[in-house]
């Protein structure tokens, strides 16, 4: 396979996969050879020589698998350059023993939640000042994602919500979770008055998450920096208050994240027919 470049390269040219891309690009020079496409980027090594990294990006380099050209040397870039994904994958390895050696718990018992765990001390104390709980939970509210919409004409965060609240409720009315022992209410939650309502997953979380995103597309970084604290409260109040488990709070961040990518995405394909979202800040 031949390799092109701009410049002369002087000293050793040594080439590695995939594995030893150190991901600091500098300069590139592209090359094709059997039908793979190959981006060599330039990296003097510890010897002053010039190593090409090549990234393939489809097919087979040489006809032959990846892994037959791994050598000690990959091993060692992986572990410096990519020690995040080394790190996952130790997770993963942990947690399969773990699933395989956990005894489940059994179906007269109630779930399970270690957010519950944490939280116990702070649930008697909610439990025994029910207007401390009222005032928390009165400082939950997602009045920002109206706002921006109607007082601001961004309508983003509304898109964002409505999609999210929509999942929402077909996932929990779909799966139907059992309320908490122990649950405490507020008449200033939502739904008023916890007459019933989804478990999976948290609308609280999410909304403040889609809200927290727009701020920081505002560059209202100190309101977003509030907003998040104030979510991270909320979310050991509803742990407390057995409002909700740990996994519908953590699921309602992605939640929160994800709507707000599809909202952008539908702004996007909306564009060049409405006018009303085609402001630019």
């Amino acid at each position: 396979m031949k390799q092109s470049s701009s410049s002369n390269v002087s000293g050793t040219t040594a080439t590695t996969t995939l594995l030893s891309s150190p991901y600091k690009l500098s300069r590139r020079g592209n090359c094709k050879g059997n039908d793979v496409k190959i981006m060599g980027n330039k990296k003097a090594d510890v010897h002053g020589n010039i190593a090409y990294y090549k990234v393939f990006t489809g097919g087979v380099p040489n006809g032959k698998p990846s892994f037959m050209e791994w050598t000690l040397r990959d091993v060692v870039n992986v572990a410096t350059y990519h020690w995040i994904p080394c790190v996952f994958a130790a997770a993963l390895v942990f947690f399969m023993y773990v699933e395989y050696t956990l005894r489940m718990v059994p179906d007269s018992s109630p779930p399970f939640d270690w957010g519950f765990v944490v939280t116990r001390s702070f649930h008697r104390v909610l439990a025994s000042w029910p207007e401390l709980n009222t005032v928390l939970a009165a400082l939950n509210t997602t009045v920002y994602i109206v706002w921006a919409w109607v007082i601001e004409g961004r309508p983003r965060a509304t898109i964002s919500a409505l999609f999210m609240f929509t999942c929402r409720g077909i996932l929990g009315y779909t799966t139907q979770l059992p309320l908490p022992q122990e649950f405490v209410g507020s008449g200033v939650d939502f739904p008023v008055g916890n007459v019933s309502f989804f478990l999976f997953f948290s609308g609280h979380v999410a909304g403040a998450v889609i809200a927290s995103l727009d701020m920081r597309r505002m560059q209202r970084w100190k309101m977003a920096g509030l907003f998040d604290t104030l979510n991270v409260l909320q979310s050991l109040r509803l742990l407390a208050t057995r409002g909700h488990y740990t996994i519908d709070l953590a699921v309602g961040v992605g939640a929160g994240i994800l709507f707000d990518f599809l909202a952008a995405k539908y702004e996007q394909s909306k564009t060049p027919k409405f006018c009303t979202f085609s402001r630019t800040y």
